[in-house]
């Protein structure tokens, strides 16, 4: 039984893969600030000491001998608007900090940390307690857009983790409306439903950049039955897709058979984008997509199972696209 809180399955924000990094720490004796952002669960191997003490899989600061907090700043992969953090104090049993807070800000551009010390930033998780060695869950309710977060530990201590939950929100100052991935993560497209995700989810479809093993892309269960597995992407907004480009790099012996796509607009039928076609494992396969009609969803159908890298739609949003997604931005500015 999974008890998480459901804003967990949204985007990792923070996520290295995703281009996220933490820009500065106060302190940083122990363990470097770069583990909070490592995107593997977090590892321990008891008795392994080094010449500032046991080694540890996250950030750890010295024990502070004067009033003060320590702090570090991230820098976002993908602005958006939150939905929870999870500050994950794994293996600090002796050592976690017994409360922590966690602010957020929206600016532009590129700033460093003397800039961002001048910004507003907003109380997102106010001083709260956590736990040691363990996974805690803090929803935040702002519906603003945020780029980076600060997170304190009062006063000192170890944290493991620190995962930001949320929605994407892409800036379209900084997009060609008429030329983009219709179902990429950074642009706002999202997965919302399949019929499996047993060995990983269809979400890494979507992910930037190649994949760099077989865990990074999609990957089902064998089907022992008679049919197929399939995820459906909502569309980072309403678009004509002119190119699809199924990627199996890394899938050698259980890469899909046949895929096919099919198109939907605001709930409509399914219509026909791409017919089911042969696939080969550890390729790259791009298509002219032959039916240029506007859809707000896309259906990937993979025959009978197997895994995708990763999967790209290139086209153009319509008038209402654009609009749709002009305004998710300005909505979460004010």
């Amino acid at each position: 039984m999974n008890d998480r809180p459901e804003w967990t399955n949204q985007t990792e924000l923070a996520s290295r893969r995703f281009g996220g990094t933490v820009m500065w720490a106060s302190d940083e004796l122990f363990a470097e600030k770069e583990n909070l952002l490592n995107p593997w669960r977090p590892r321990h191997q008891p008795e392994t000491f080094g010449p500032k003490g046991q080694l540890y899989d996250g950030w750890e600061t010295r024990r502070r001998r004067e009033p003060g907090d320590d702090q570090a700043i991230l820098r976002l992969g993908l602005p958006g608007v939150l939905g929870g953090v999870v500050v994950d104090t794994a293996f600090f049993k002796g050592n976690y900090p017994p409360f922590v807070s966690v602010e957020a800000c929206d600016v532009d551009g590129y700033p460093g940390v003397a800039e961002l010390s001048e910004t507003d930033w907003e109380t997102i998780v106010p001083r709260s307690p956590v736990a040691g060695d363990a996974e805690n869950f803090f929803a935040v309710h702002s519906p603003r857009r945020s780029t980076h977060v600060r997170l304190t530990m009062h006063p000192d201590g170890g944290v493991a983790r620190l995962r930001v939950h949320g929605a994407v929100v892409s800036d379209p100052r900084l997009l060609d409306l008429d030329a983009l991935d219709l179902a990429a993560l950074e642009n706002g497209a999202v997965c919302t439903d399949c019929s499996d995700m047993f060995y990983s989810s269809p979400s890494n479809m979507l992910a930037p950049g190649l994949a760099a093993h077989q865990a990074e892309g999609w990957e089902t269960a064998r089907r022992r039955d008679d049919g197929n597995d399939w995820a459906v992407v909502r569309l980072a907004g309403a678009g004509i897709v002119r190119f699809a480009e199924l990627d199996t790099s890394n899938l050698r012996g259980n890469a899909p058979g046949w895929a096919a796509l099919s198109g939907s607009a605001d709930g409509g039928e399914w219509f026909e984008l791409l017919p089911k076609t042969r696939l080969q494992p550890d390729t790259r396969h791009r298509f002219a997509v032959p039916v240029r009609q506007e859809a707000t969803h896309v259906r990937l159908d993979i025959f009978p199972d197997g895994g995708l890298a990763r999967l790209r739609l290139f086209g153009g949003l319509t008038g209402e696209g654009r609009e749709s997604l002009r305004a998710r931005f300005a909505a979460t500015r004010s």
